[in-house]
C-alpha cells in the first residue's frame, strides 16, 4: 500500500501540536473521490471541535488529521463516480469525522467537490470553501437577507467575515462591520458602508435596528447584539461557544456549515467574474502547520493556508 505524509494532532491539551507523520493514502469509498492536495485551509479552532476527538458513534478519537477545506487534484474515483473526473483542478470540504487535508492525499464525498475557481491559485482556492459557504448559508439560507436591508457583521475581517461582507454587499443590502482600525479600509473596499473599531468603539452605541446580525465572535459581543436588532430581526452566530449553549435565542441563531456543491460552483463563478475575492493572509508549507494552529499570530485578514507545492499567487 502507498503511504504519504501527513500532519497528525498528538491530543495533548498541556502541549497541542500537530506531529509529522506517515499514514496509508486513503481509498475512496463508491461516491468518493481521492483528492491529491496541493493546499489546505486552517481553521485552528477545529482542534476543538467534536469530530476531532470523537468518532460518529461517540468513542475517542485520537491523532485526527486537521484541514477540512482544500484545492487540489482528482486522483482516483470510487465506482460511483463519473472517471471523466481524474485529473480534474477541484476544492472542497470533506466530512469532519474524517481525516483532513493537512495531508498528500485525502478523500471527499464528490457530492462535496466543485471544479476549481480557474482565476485562482491552489492555495487561493483552499481559501474558499468553510469561509464562502458558512457566510452564504448564515446570510441567505438562515437570516434570508434581503435587499435594501441593514447587516451588522462581527468579525469582518476574518475567514467568514471577508466572505459575508461581500456577499451581503452583493445582495443589495448595507453593510456595516466591526473589526480593528487597520483592517477598515480594507473592508471598505470589500463593501462596508461603515466600519467600527471594536477596540475604541461600543457598537450598539453607533448601531440599532439593523435588520440582520451575522456574529462570527460570540460571548459578550454576541450578547450585546441582541439589543441592536429591530423588531423581527434575525441573529445567526457560528462563534463556537455557542454551540453547547443553554439559551435558547442563543441555540435557534447557531448553526455549522453544511458542504453544498452546487453553493460552492456558485461561489466559484463569482470567484471567476471577480464578483467576490478571497483573501489569504499567509501560506506556509506542510512542516510548518503546526505553526499555522497553534501559533501566535496577530489576527490578520482571511485565512492562513498550508500549501503542499510551490506555487506563486495571482
Amino acid at each position: 500500500m502507498k503511504t504519504m505524509r501527513v500532519m497528525r494532532f498528538n491530543d495533548s491539551t498541556d502541549a497541542p501540536a500537530l506531529i509529522a507523520a506517515t499514514a496509508l493514502v486513503p481509498q475512496p469509498r463508491p461516491d468518493e473521490m481521492l483528492i491529491r492536495v496541493q493546499a489546505a485551509g486552517v481553521t485552528p479552532t477545529e482542534l476543538r471541535w467534536y469530530p476531532t476527538t470523537h468518532a460518529p458513534d461517540g468513542g475517542k478519537r485520537t491523532g485526527a488529521i486537521p484541514g477540512h477545506e482544500f484545492s487540489g487534484i482528482v486522483e482516483a474515483v470510487g465506482p460511483e463516480v463519473d472517471p471523466g473526473h481524474v485529473g480534474a483542478e477541484v476544492f472542497g470540504l470533506n466530512d469532519w469525522f474524517s481525516d483532513g487535508a493537512t495531508a498528500e492525499y485525502c478523500v471527499a464525498p464528490s457530492s462535496s467537490i466543485a471544479p476549481k475557481p480557474y482565476r485562482l491559485s491552489h492555495a487561493e482556492a483552499a481559501s474558499v470553501p468553510i469561509g464562502a459557504l458558512t457566510a452564504w448559508q448564515g446570510l441567505f439560507d438562515r437570516a434570508r437577507l434581503r435587499a435594501r436591508e441593514r447587516v451588522l457583521i462581527h468579525g469582518g475581517s476574518g475567514a467568514v467575515g471577508i466572505f459575508a461582507v461581500q456577499l451581503a454587499r452583493g445582495a443589495g443590502a448595507s453593510v456595516i462591520a466591526t473589526a480593528s482600525a487597520r483592517n477598515a479600509e480594507f473592508l471598505s473596499q470589500l463593501g462596508a458602508e461603515q466600519v467600527i473599531d471594536y477596540h475604541s468603539e461600543r457598537f450598539e452605541e453607533r448601531v440599532r435596528d439593523v435588520d440582520v446580525v451575522f456574529d462570527g465572535v460570540g460571548g459578550e459581543t454576541l450578547q450585546r447584539s441582541w439589543n441592536v436588532l429591530k423588531p423581527g430581526g434575525r441573529m445567526v452566530t457560528i462563534a463556537a461557544d455557542s454551540e453547547g449553549t443553554q439559551d435558547e435565542r442563543t441555540k435557534a441563531a447557531f448553526f455549522i456549515v453544511n458542504p453544498n456543491q452546487q453553493q460552492l460552483i456558485e461561489i466559484a463563478r463569482l470567484l471567476d467574474h471577480r464578483d467576490l475575492k478571497a483573501c489569504v493572509d499567509e501560506v506556509v508549507p506542510q512542516a510548518q502547520a503546526s505553526a499555522a494552529y497553534f501559533g501566535t499570530r496577530q489576527r490578520g485578514r482571511g485565512k492562513v493556508v498550508i500549501t503542499l507545492i510551490e506555487e506563486p499567487t495571482n
